[in-house]
């Protein structure tokens, strides 16, 4: 089963993981560090929610799906494809603003003013 939010998937990876690669799916899921999702899931069994922090994982390591080995490298060139696309917007606005200030000015009033001689 791999759920999907945003055009990501979610993974069980067993290469970065400590027991079956849960926490790790979830944090690159998250985009948060994997420490950070460890440590949360490691209070909560502290405080009072030992069982259904264990059910929920064990689910987990059943319900979802290994990472495959090229999936982590195609997320990174959606990603590069983004990084172009804003990069050609940015540019467009610098364009479109340096329009902007050019008939806003006293220079483009006095040119069209020449024009219409």
């Amino acid at each position: 089963m791999a759920v999907t939010f945003s055009g990501r998937k979610l993974w069980r990876i067993p290469q970065r993981g400590m027991v079956k690669g849960v926490c790790a799916g979830i944090a690159q899921y998250l985009d948060v560090p994997v420490k950070l999702v460890r440590l949360i899931v490691i209070l909560s069994m502290l405080f009072g929610l030992f069982f259904f922090t264990l059910v929920a994982y064990v689910i987990l390591t059943f319900a979802l799906d290994p990472m495959p080995e090229g999936a982590d490298r195609q997320e990174a060139s959606s990603g590069h494809i983004l990084n172009e696309v804003d990069a050609e917007l940015a540019e467009g606005e610098q364009r479109l603003r340096a329009m902007e200030r050019y008939i806003t000015s006293d220079a483009y009033t006095l040119h069209s003013r020449f024009r219409q001689l």
